[in-house]
């Protein structure tokens, strides 16, 4: 069970579709899980993946033999937040033979769905949805960029603060970015007990990972405009 985290929903987020594709091509690693048996695969990449398994449609008809398949992810977050796990993804099908890890060839796997978890509940994708669902264009950099934010320009975590509405509790001990999409960027604030996330839209939806330079720095000039709203952070 993931923790839970508030997150306005008014505010635009991915879709489950377009949050599991986004796992499935940033994903290192994933466990198999076929005749009772676990097999982690590890140094993923999206075109590892598909050299893995190939995913079709479910036939109308089931077919006798055929082994049901599971592949789960672990979608984790790049930083050093609370409660790194951001997301769980389940594929589940059906695969005429047992998983190999060693085969040459990718396994088929007649699709039946997807499921994704995360802190605001369970949510079931079938393959129209998945294969219509684009990526995120800031998934296969992500951890990149906010690995980056942390280590390289850690003071503009705090500006970003100025921009929360309404303004966080005080007393916080620690801010970090947990999450960066092509609609915005969400902070994880921390206290002595507790953690709550927080999301910062960006002023337009990126279409591009070029995009996202001019999309931060348009967030940290208007939390320059904005006003200081006392002390946030303990020792801050």
């Amino acid at each position: 069970m993931l923790s839970k985290s508030t997150v306005p929903l008014a505010l635009a987020q991915p879709t489950p579709a377009e949050r599991i594709r986004s796992v499935l091509v940033s994903a290192h690693s994933m466990t198999v899980v076929t005749d009772g048996a676990r097999t982690e695969v590890t140094r993923l990449t999206a075109d590892a993946l598909a050299g893995h398994v190939h995913l079709h449609p479910l036939a109308t008809a089931f077919r006798p033999g055929s082994t049901p398949l599971t592949l789960e992810f672990t979608d984790v977050a790049p930083t050093p937040v609370r409660d790194r796990v951001r997301a769980r993804v389940t594929v589940t099908g059906w695969a005429a033979a047992p998983y190999r890890a060693d085969a040459a060839d990718s396994q088929c796997v007649e699709f039946v769905h997807a499921t994704l978890e995360t802190a605001a509940g369970t949510a079931a994708v079938d393959l129209e949805e998945l294969t219509a669902a684009e990526a995120d264009p800031l998934a296969k950099c992500e951890a990149g960029m906010l690995t980056h934010l942390v280590d390289d320009h850690a003071e503009l975590v705090p500006l970003l603060m100025r921009l929360v509405r309404p303004a966080p509790s005080p007393g916080a001990r620690r801010v970090l970015p947990v999450a960066l999409d092509r609609h915005g960027i969400t902070l994880r604030v921390e206290y002595a007990v507790g953690h709550h996330d927080v999301r910062l839209p960006f002023p337009s939806r990126l279409d591009d990972v070029d995009q996202a330079g001019s999309q931060i720095q348009a967030l940290l000039n208007s939390a320059r405009r904005a006003s200081h709203r006392g002390r946030l952070f303990a020792g801050w």
